[in-house]
């Protein structure tokens, strides 16, 4: 089977948007696909972090992986930190990435704004990470949302260069994106992508929110002028609010849209709210259900396959560039 790669940070809460746009399509894809899924956690110290509060996040991604649905049984969920590999091929990378190609990435741009007296060298090698992350699995696909197609293509391009000066050690990916729901907005914001580092908390509807939160957010959830209920991409807040619906209860557009027909935008958004309840409710109870044991049984099953490829995959660069060991010996 071909293999595919994704994976997420343990910081903040995990939302809606992300479900909707990633793990949704993560838990469809892994019965086509070898799939290996990674909590990040390397990728999250780029901004400072609270050492406990990222070790409880990063179990409690592990247990929203799980939970959502994804099998351990035929995929494979493990720790970034747990393959000291992602490290170690980064640094490799490092040397062949050229600092112009990272100072164009958007991503960095506007982190760096935002932290302007604090910005590290991580954070401008996020890419690079990234590219080891994806490169050491020999992946194929790469499930990814708009705001990381730019970091995709560096990868693209650093596996094809190293590929081209020391033989061919590493495939190239290509990216998977869905065509509906690849890009949830803000609730407060439409032209922005729900994120959970928003400034404003009542735009986006984390997974474990309980269901007094989940209506307050869907209440005050703005919508456009006009009270026509329409999937119309002029009007950018009723669009993405339907969109949620329609991803959430699987119903076609016609009749999501023959269904509000004639109703005001808070019929509309009562009903989003109920919808997005009974989707959580389970989910949240198999959060709660997950055990300690349980849990450090298949993060231990991830970590150790997730190290025997990685290994063969870095030996192997290694080799190409003329790096070896000092028990290396000529026969």
């Amino acid at each position: 089977m071909k293999r595919i790669f994704s994976g997420a940070q343990p910081t903040g809460n995990i939302h809606l948007g992300n479900y909707l746009g990633a793990l949704r399509n993560w838990v469809t894809l892994q019965h086509e696909y070898e799939s290996f899924f990674c909590i990040v956690n390397l990728h999250a110290i780029t901004i400072p972090q609270d050492p406990k509060v990222l070790a409880e996040k990063t179990r409690e991604l592990a247990r929203i992986y799980l939970a959502v649905g994804i099998d351990p049984e035929i995929s494979t969920i493990f720790v970034q930190s747990d393959v000291p590999q992602h490290a170690e091929l980064t640094w490799i990378l490092n040397c062949l990435a050229r600092m112009s190609e990272l100072e164009r990435m958007t991503q960095f741009k506007d982190k760096s704004r935002k932290q302007s007296e604090n910005v590290s060298a991580g954070l401008f090698d996020y890419p690079v990470l990234m590219a080891s992350d994806i490169l050491l699995y020999q992946t194929e696909l790469v499930p990814v949302g708009d705001d990381q197609k730019q970091h995709l293509e560096f990868t693209r391009d650093i596996a094809t260069r190293f590929n081209r000066d020391f033989g061919d050690t590493f495939r190239v990916p290509e990216p998977y994106i869905p065509k509906v729901g690849a890009r949830i907005m803000s609730l407060s914001d439409p032209t922005k992508k729900m994120s959970k580092s928003d400034d404003d908390a009542t735009g986006c509807v984390m997974l474990l929110d309980d269901p007094d939160a989940v209506n307050r957010k869907f209440k005050r959830a703005v919508t456009d002028s006009g009270t026509e209920i329409k999937f119309d991409n002029s009007r950018p807040a009723i669009t993405n609010l339907l969109t949620i619906y329609q991803l959430l209860t699987g119903q076609p557009i016609v009749e999501i849209e023959s269904r509000f027909a004639g109703r005001g935008y808070a019929q509309l958004k009562q009903n989003l709210a109920d919808v997005t309840v009974e989707f959580l409710r389970p989910f949240q109870d198999q959060v709660k259900g997950i055990g300690a044991e349980h849990l450090n049984r298949i993060l231990r099953q991830g970590r150790e396959k997730a190290r025997q490829i990685a290994g063969t995959t870095l030996a192997n660069a290694y080799a190409a560039m003329g790096i070896v060991g000092a028990s290396t010996t000529d026969e």
